[in-house]
């Protein structure tokens, strides 16, 4: 009777460890998240703004976690096929995203995105970004207003790239067409990145693409930069004008990036990975990483990445109206 009372006392002690061990291994919380490498889906192709940011503060979480975390380039139907993959992945700590606004700008653009945003847990917002105009050197325009005119005089003639249907490069454009009452035609292709190639090759006339993905092409003199869509000039670009500077005051569009998980990724994993995003955005070797190509570092917390997305998708909607854009 003796042992059995001991037996059933080691038993009743046993039981909070185990439990413990038991919500670790099930929630990730505790020193076993993360027990293996974290993978990153980037819907966007590589060297694209949200690549850059993703690599950049994946590369620090893998420093400080411990673990790899592995870039994943999934890209398509501007942004929805990698958006739609991670929001169906499962929510274990070990599937993230980074994305960009083409999560709160596709449901204005298509009836079937393949997720819905409720379908992802916000993480952090991580960044911004400025957008810049840019022009093949054989388009006969110096700045902005020159461009504009020129496809006044020529209306269809001129055409721009884009992202694809439903990227910020896409709908900045159209805002450009209906602000100034323009036309051009739309070209769309697989990422911002490949939009920027075929204008260096002649393919198009025009891309808007971010600060950071044009630099290499500036710097070259493939192509030239006409004007950013932000309220005041941008450190890579001095010499370049804003928008507002061009006499287009309300023709502006940055870009932000952030971190999401799916649905369901517990508070604890979500909690955990906003404080290794916030302590990587805090590296001086980042902060260099982000100035050289144009980032700014713009932490927020998952509430107010949350907001932003949700605001962002009603502004969007609003821009896509305005512009006679139908869904796809």
């Amino acid at each position: 009777m003796f042992c059995f009372r001991i037996m059933i006392a080691a038993g009743l002690l046993a039981l909070p460890c185990t439990a413990v061990l038991a919500q670790s291994a099930s929630t990730g919380s505790g020193p076993a998240y993360p027990a293996k490498p974290i993978r990153m889906v980037l819907p966007f192709p590589p060297g694209s703004p949200s690549d850059i940011v993703g690599r950049a503060v994946g590369q620090k979480l893998s420093e400080q976690l411990g673990v790899a975390v592995i870039a994943d380039n999934r890209v398509g139907a501007g942004g929805n096929l990698g958006i739609a993959l991670a929001a169906k992945a499962p929510p274990d700590g070990y599937n993230i995203m980074t994305t960009s606004p083409s999560i709160a700008l596709s449901p204005s653009l298509y009836h079937n995105t393949g997720y819905d945003v409720k379908d992802l847990a916000p993480i952090a917002r991580l960044a911004a970004i400025e957008n810049v105009v840019l022009v093949h050197p054989a388009v006969p325009a110096k700045t902005l207003r020159q461009f504009v005119d020129l496809a006044r005089k020529q209306p269809g003639k001129l055409n721009y790239g884009s992202g694809g249907p439903g990227t910020t490069n896409h709908l900045a454009n159209e805002l450009l067409k209906t602000l100034e009452k323009i036309d051009m035609l739309h070209v769309p292709y697989k990422g911002a990145t490949l939009a920027a190639v075929a204008l260096m090759g002649g393919e198009v006339d025009q891309v808007i693409v971010s600060v950071a993905s044009a630099m290499p092409y500036i710097r070259t003199g493939r192509v030239r930069p006409l004007a950013v869509l932000s309220e005041k000039r941008v450190g890579p670009l001095p010499d370049v004008p804003t928008s507002k500077e061009a006499g287009m005051p309300q023709f502006t569009m940055s870009i932000w990036y952030g971190m999401l998980a799916p649905a369901k990724t517990p508070n604890e994993i979500i909690t955990r990975l906003y404080q290794e995003c916030a302590k990587a955005l805090q590296a001086a070797d980042l902060r260099e990483r982000f100035a050289a190509a144009g980032v700014d570092p713009w932490l927020g917390t998952p509430e107010e990445f949350d907001r932003l997305i949700k605001s962002e998708m009603v502004r969007y909607a609003r821009i896509a109206e305005k512009a006679g854009l139908k869904k796809e």
